[in-house]
């Protein structure tokens, strides 16, 4: 894939969360933990075959066999336990905020302590 479509791609999933009324701040933020996962998951395979310390049942894998609703539990309690594990990026600085998106349903965000809402 070249990157014009990946660019594509990324400004659509961005265009989405903004009209579900997630900030800039909050999807960019969403947007760098998705591509750490990828990451970690390119890393794992080969030719590199690394240990990247994410555990199966919450490595990018995990993610995409899931859809809908189950997909946004998953993901929030992926974060959840990798802020928890010793040695991960954003270590123990993950909490979760509630919000309503424009429709007015419950959306989770994650949010440094300290970053402005």
């Amino acid at each position: 894939m070249t990157t014009s479509p990946i660019v594509s791609k990324v400004w659509s999933f961005c265009t989405t969360l903004r009209d579900d009324g997630v900030s800039y701040g909050d999807y960019l933020e969403q947007l760098t933990y998705l591509i750490f996962l990828k990451m970690a998951d390119e890393y794992a395979r080969p030719p590199y075959n690394r240990d990247v310390g994410i555990p199966a049942e919450f490595n990018w894998q995990s993610l995409k066999s899931k859809r809908g609703a189950d997909l946004e539990g998953h993901y929030v309690t992926l974060l959840r336990e990798l802020g928890k594990k010793r040695g991960m990026p954003g270590e123990g600085k993950i909490n979760h905020r509630e919000h309503r998106g424009h429709r007015g349903e419950k959306r989770l965000s994650q949010r440094s302590p300290g970053t402005p809402s």
